[in-house]
């Protein structure tokens, strides 16, 4: 009997049976828009296919010109454009999965000149101002989507998913915010939602009965004048009227000012908004964010809070995320940690999407895991991100590995963020390693600090360096005050912090540190973050927005740094703002154009703008970056050892467990 009863079972749609409860979410890749695109998605979307998911859905794709994401994004407007998608549909049914193809199209989001919208308001998110469409103008759109989703079905599509929601050009219509038409298109709510209902029954005309059309309903925008949940109650059963099979969770805009989808956010702490719509209409609910492991699906499922889940990253990390679950092996799935560093941070940079922990993830073409024809016997030397990917991949392929750390845990730096309030996940990372290193019997050695003697006597054929870093400590009058700590002594050590803390350093580490020590206390739940983010779980005006309650910290704490840069510059494309809009809220001071002069018992002395002044504190943290470990590299050099560096060993400006396990996985697959 299956763990997993509820989330495995299968969906009859009436025409049609999804295998189980599962959906791969939308999530542009950047493969829409590459060389040789077709055929990579096919090999990304057949690897989930294969993996057990029920229904994949693409990444949005326009039904014309005006809709597409960026000047280079995907049309599906014509035969010749259908015929491309044959090798990805193809290779999805090959793996016994079904897939639709998401209909997007990006209004006043779209950064490109020839946008439009329901009318002339520019995104605060967005440079171009879109024209605001004409009667004939929304006419031709409406028929563009139903045409974009015959070619659908023509390209070998099961289905459709029309993104109604998120701040696109649907939600533009529905929402207040972004409607201030004076004609049938606008004023009254029956106007506004005119759009998604006559785009729905224009599809269905379009693609027949027996085809899947998704509706993507925003239940929650968490804009001001964003919408009331009775509004969406009543849109959700004028949408199934309308013609649509599913309806689909979105939540908040993408201008929206609150986390939905990042670390922060508890797991599936918005199935309760899916839940509000439950009974109101008789076709299937899917319920989405933050739901990364299949106890947390299930238990959704069996509390009754909707009939399909969709997951999107967690498909990323691991693309045989079901078939694990399905053969009880949930131990062995790669969680998603929410961290967007590969993934959205990718995108928004114009970079192809990959995942943080797993770089296989759309570069299945590039990164080819194979058996070896000669065995090696391999020392990996550091546990953290790199060490660790290296040695299971090595493993994986079937040499002999040995993995060292002088450490009485696996995950080297990861054990720092995994401490960081918000920052939990990384865990699941650990976790995950530690049991493929068990899978493939890597011979793994902790509390071991191994030299270059030993490592050349044991005969080794390569060594992979993943030794990591040291922090920087600079020189300085008083560095070596006892007030004085560095961020290993505080995060990893657990050492005494006063209430006046300077930290000096306001990179990645920085932030993290402070955001640790500005941590009241209060549990890691769902409750909490919707007090501290300010949302209304009645929903019954502005989105959803509601008043934030602060969890405030009782230190005070100053952020220092050198550079006149803006506090935050290097952090996370996506994520950045939540960590400085955090720290703002808890009242933590920053001061840039630092220079450092020196530290006091009670202070640490500055000169920032030509004046000289003491910031008074209790305890000064240093986060002044770091240096590589490389005291092996050069004996085994020197020994005709074939030696690597990776990760922080290798590069150490910043901890990058994303940098580390790419590299990590990347030369695995080539020894």
């Amino acid at each position: 009997m299956t763990s997993y009863p509820n989330l495995l079972s299968p969906l009859s749609l009436g025409f049609t049976t999804l295998r189980n409860r599962t959906i791969m979410g939308s999530m542009h890749t950047g493969l829409e828009e590459a060389e040789n695109g077709y055929e990579r998605m096919a090999a990304f979307y057949g690897e989930r296919a294969r993996g057990g998911v029920a229904l994949i859905v693409t990444g949005g794709i326009a039904p014309n010109v005006a809709g597409r994401v960026s000047r280079a994004g995907g049309v599906m407007d014509s035969e010749e454009e259908a015929k491309h998608h044959r090798v990805v549909t193809d290779a999805v049914h090959k793996e016994g999965g079904k897939i639709a193809l998401q209909i997007l199209h990006t209004g006043r989001y779209g950064y490109h000149d020839k946008i439009v919208g329901a009318s002339n308001l520019r995104a605060p998110i967005n440079m171009f101002k879109p024209h605001p469409l004409t009667e004939e103008e929304i006419w031709k759109t409406i028929n563009d989507f139903a045409h974009c989703a015959a070619m659908s079905k023509l390209a070998g599509y099961d289905g459709v998913e029309v993104m109604g929601s998120e701040g696109y050009l649907i939600n533009q219509f529905i929402a207040k915010r972004t409607n201030n038409r004076t004609d049938d298109w606008g004023g009254s709510f029956e106007n506004r939602i005119r759009f998604p209902i006559e785009i729905i029954r224009a599809v269905r005309k379009a693609v027949g009965n027996d085809f899947i059309i998704i509706y993507r309903l925003s239940m929650l925008d968490l804009v001001e004048d964003g919408g009331n949940i009775d509004e969406v109650i009543h849109l959700a059963k004028e949408i199934e009227k309308a013609g649509a099979t599913i309806i689909n969770t979105g939540i908040g805009w993408h201008e929206a000012r609150i986390p939905t989808i990042a670390m922060m956010v508890p797991r599936a702490a918005f199935t309760w908004v899916t839940k509000k719509v439950k009974g109101h209409v008789t076709i299937p609910l899917v319920t989405s964010n933050r739901i990364n492991t299949p106890e947390i699906a299930e238990s959704v499922l069996a509390e009754g809070d909707a009939d399909l889940i969709s997951m999107a990253r967690p498909f990323l990390a691991d693309p045989h995320f079901v078939n694990k679950a399905m053969a009880g092996k949930p131990e062995e799935i790669n969680t998603c940690i929410a961290c967007n560093q590969a993934c959205l941070d990718h995108i928004f940079q114009g970079k192809i999407s990959s995942c943080l922990v797993n770089p296989r993830a759309c570069h299945e073409t590039e990164i080819i895991i194979t058996q070896v024809s000669k065995k090696k016997k391999v020392a990996v030397v550091g546990a953290g991100p790199g060490g660790m990917s290296c040695a299971t991949t090595l493993a994986e392929r079937g040499h002999d590995v040995t993995l060292f750390d002088a450490g009485n845990e696996l995950g080297g730096q990861l054990n720092i963020a995994r401490r960081i309030p918000g920052k939990e996940e990384f865990n699941e990372t650990i976790r995950y390693f530690g049991s493929q290193i068990e899978k493939y019997n890597v011979n793994l050695k902790l509390n071991t600090f191994i030299n270059a003697e030993d490592l050349i006597k044991q005969a080794f054929d390569e060594v992979v360096l993943a030794t990591g870093v040291t922090p920087r400590i600079p020189e300085l009058p008083g560095i070596q005050n006892e007030n004085v700590l560095s961020y290993v002594d505080v995060v990893l050590k657990g050492k005494p912090v006063g209430k006046e803390v300077v930290v000096m350093g306001a990179g990645g580490i920085g932030f993290d540190v402070s955001l640790y020590l500005s941590d009241s206390g209060h549990p890691f739940t769902k409750e909490n973050y919707l007090k501290e983010w300010g949302i209304n779980q009645k929903i019954d005006e502005n989105g959803g927005l509601g008043e934030k309650q602060t969890l405030a910290s009782d230190r005070k704490i100053t952020m220092l740094k050198r550079s006149n840069s803006k506090f935050g510059a290097t952090l996370g494309k996506t994520t950045g703002w939540i960590h400085k809009t955090t720290l703002e809220d808890r009242k933590v001071s920053q001061i840039a154009g630092v220079t450092y002069k020196s530290i006091e018992a009670d202070g640490v002395v500055i000169e920032v703008k030509g004046q000289t002044k003491k910031i008074p504190c209790d305890t000064v943290v240093v986060c002044a970056g770091q240096d590589p470990k490389r005291d092996l590299l050069e004996p085994l050099q020197l020994a005709g050892i074939p030696v690597h560096l990776i990760g922080g060993a290798d590069l150490a400006s910043e901890l990058d467990a994303k940098r580390a396990i790419d590299q990590g996985t990347r030369l695995a697959a080539s020894i």
